[in-house]
């Protein structure tokens, strides 16, 4: 992992919409970054394909794929979910998780955004609470070993 805080110069990196063409890369990612609970490929193909979804990439010097996110809008519930966020861990506290975070709050569009993230991660919870994401609740025993999910939402009006 990279102990750089320096911003990726912005004419190298390209945040465009994902497609169903990026599963390969976008599951070697997923694993890349979150090992056994990185997306399976039946949860990528709904979340490249699937209506009511956002998805946007982190391209790299037009070809390397650096980063992920998708999202879920239900306009019903008044509520967009972020339901991964994944940057390779060399491309990691440059603006890239930040740049595509906000991509899918603009994308979404709605009142309320939420998203979970493991109570561990402290660099992650650092970047949504820098972003305006509160704790709004905790899902107990949530991921693999039995870690708890911290419920992070924020208001867009």
């Amino acid at each position: 992992m990279i102990a750089e805080t320096s911003v990726v110069h912005p004419s190298t990196l390209a945040i465009i919409s994902a497609t169903w063409c990026d599963l390969r890369e976008v599951r070697a990612l997923e694993k890349t970054c979150f090992g056994p609970e990185g997306w399976g490929y039946l949860e990528l193909i709904g979340s490249l394909s699937f209506p009511a979804t956002v998805q946007f990439k982190a391209v790299m010097d037009g070809r390397r794929l650096v980063g992920f996110v998708a999202g879920d809008i239900r306009r019903r519930e008044g509520v967009g979910w972020v339901a991964t966020l994944a940057v390779h861990p060399d491309y990691q506290r440059r603006g890239i998780g930040e740049a595509l975070l906000r991509m899918s709050e603009s994308a979404i569009a709605l009142p309320t955004i939420k998203l979970t993230v493991r109570a561990s991660n402290g660099p992650a919870l650092r970047l949504y609470a820098k972003l305006g994401y509160k704790r709004v609740g905790v899902w107990h025993r949530y991921y693999s070993g039995g870690e708890d999910g911290i419920v992070m939402g924020k208001e867009m009006r």
